[in-house]
């Protein structure tokens, strides 16, 4: 099911320069306000929390999801190198996963890792805040990254719709709308924070089985129907 030849291409793909720098962009951000505000504010865990909340969770990690998932395959349809991918003796399913899987490892190494660095930085991981959100951080990365490479293969303005979904449903509906929040991948993602966390700094308004269970099923469904689009369009350029 996975590729290492696929894996290595998509790798170069996503981390070229300009790629590269526009991950970091958000990641550097996040530490350097997170030093800021502990020199200028000192330690506390409620300001750790709405900062990880508000800025990596909320809006970084998606964002990154976007870039690194709609990377892994947008590009290739768009320029139709896809085509040669596809004229290997690899089945469909197999290149999804392979791409999924190099877009996550990307997501979570530009989105959680920053965030626990962030955490430490912010408060020290009081109350355990830094390793919820990192692991808030890592779950989300999963799910998005299947979301988003499923976007990558269905639209030509991927990213476009991608940062829709990111800054305005996530980010803004997500963290303020509370009808919108069951249907948001940061609310999931921070159930499982909350479990970690154990206290009252990480909260959720999903439970933990629901978001469980929806985490799986978004990313089991995305990465399947991501499959079933690579197969059509084999079919097409076929006929």
């Amino acid at each position: 099911m996975y590729d290492p030849t696929v894996a290595r291409l998509t790798y170069r793909a996503l981390l070229g320069r300009r790629r590269a720098l526009i991950l970091a962009a958000l990641p550097v951000l996040l530490i350097a306000l997170s030093v800021a505000v502990r020199v200028l504010a000192g330690a506390d865990d409620q300001t750790a929390a709405d900062l990880l909340g508000g800025l990596a969770l909320a809006t970084m990690v998606p964002i990154i999801g976007v870039i690194a998932g709609t990377g892994a395959i947008g590009p290739e349809i768009d320029d139709g190198s896809v085509v040669y991918l596809l004229s290997k003796p690899l089945k469909r399913p197999t290149i999804i996963f392979t791409k999924l899987i190099v877009a996550v490892a990307v997501t979570m190494v530009f989105s959680a890792l920053p965030t626990f660095i962030a955490g430490f930085i912010l408060n020290g991981n009081g109350q355990q805040i830094a390793v919820a959100y990192t692991v808030a951080a890592l779950v989300a990365s999963i799910a998005y990254a299947a979301l988003f490479l499923l976007l990558g293969t269905v639209s030509r303005h991927a990213v476009v719709f991608g940062l829709v979904y990111a800054l305005v449903w996530e980010a803004l509906f997500g963290s303020l709308v509370p009808g919108a929040r069951t249907l948001s991948v940061q609310q999931w993602s921070l159930a499982v924070a909350q479990k970690v966390a154990g206290g009252d700094m990480v909260t959720s308004d999903v439970g933990l089985t629901t978001a469980t269970v929806l985490l799986i099923a978004v990313t089991v469904l995305a990465t399947w129907y991501a499959g079933q689009k690579l197969r059509s369009l084999t079919l097409a350029g076929e006929e």
